[in-house]
């Protein structure tokens, strides 16, 4: 075999190996994403229902509810536009409360609540997930 055909074959199985490894990593971070979601986004619209996503927004004030249990927290979060009702069993960080920012983690439910795993919430009186700005700031120039 000639150098020219040696170095085309190399090349090529070098091009294989590439998007082979770049084809399993996609697959495998597939099912580890999660999608972000504003209370807007899924207002009147179909939810993925099988899918892990994030949903941020502010905690309604007065929305609140602690169980007896002392774990369980039902709570709304809004972005001005709409409301979606939150049921949360865990521990809620320190910060959470009701006025702040939160994204939760989990998963939506036929009757369009969510059920969170996990709760993250704002860090100071002036802060803001990225996400949930950008989708705040994205839904007030609509209104416009």
């Amino acid at each position: 075999m000639k150098p020219k055909h040696q170095r085309l074959v190399l090349g090529l199985l070098a091009l294989g190996t590439v998007l082979g490894a770049s084809g399993l990593a996609l697959s495998a971070l597939q099912d580890q994403a999660a999608f972000f979601y504003a209370p807007g986004d899924v207002a009147g619209k179909p939810v993925p229902l099988d899918k892990a996503v994030r949903l941020g927004g502010m905690v309604e004030a007065g929305s609140i509810v602690r169980k007896p249990d002392g774990v369980s927290i039902d709570f709304v979060v809004t972005d001005g536009k709409a409301k979606v009702p939150v049921a949360f069993r865990g521990v809620a960080p320190d910060l959470f409360k009701e006025g702040s920012g939160v994204v939760a983690e989990g998963r939506f439910n036929p009757d369009g609540s969510f059920t969170a795993d996990n709760l993250l919430a704002k860090h100071d009186e002036r802060y803001m997930p990225p996400q949930v700005a950008g989708k705040m700031h994205k839904t007030e120039t609509l209104d416009k």
